[in-house]
């Protein structure tokens, strides 16, 4: 069974950092390509970075310079550094694969950012 279940999430003021990490279990992580996204009730979900197997690394511009995803091969796992964080980083941060064409979706954790 996959399993992608985050963590790391919390209330933050402006200007503060955070770290998410999404641990999976039930795949072949090495090989996947693994995203964050996330999604505020009144929004679209939003693409948020990429990180390939072949160690690429993508970004939406809204986060660029700001956000760094990185993943550990070792432990499955793909973590989410975000600093400079503003309130409109608000939004549950979802982590995501694809396999065998089939999307699978962690259930997501809260990021508040105060102003």
């Amino acid at each position: 069974q996959v399993n992608l279940v985050e963590s790391g999430g919390g209330l933050v003021e402006t200007g503060g950092s955070l770290r998410l990490s999404c641990a999976t279990s039930g795949f072949t992580f090495a090989t996947s390509h693994m995203h964050w996204f996330r999604q505020d009730p009144d929004k679209a979900r939003e693409w948020v970075a990429s990180s390939t197997s072949d160690g690429d690394t993508y970004y939406s511009a809204s986060v660029k310079g700001r956000f760094t995803i990185s993943r550990d091969n070792a432990k499955s796992t793909v973590d989410l550094q975000m600093t400079d964080l503003r309130p409109e980083d608000t939004a549950k941060y979802v982590c995501n694969t694809r396999i065998d064409g089939r999307e699978i979706w962690g259930l997501g954790t809260q990021v508040t950012v105060s102003s």
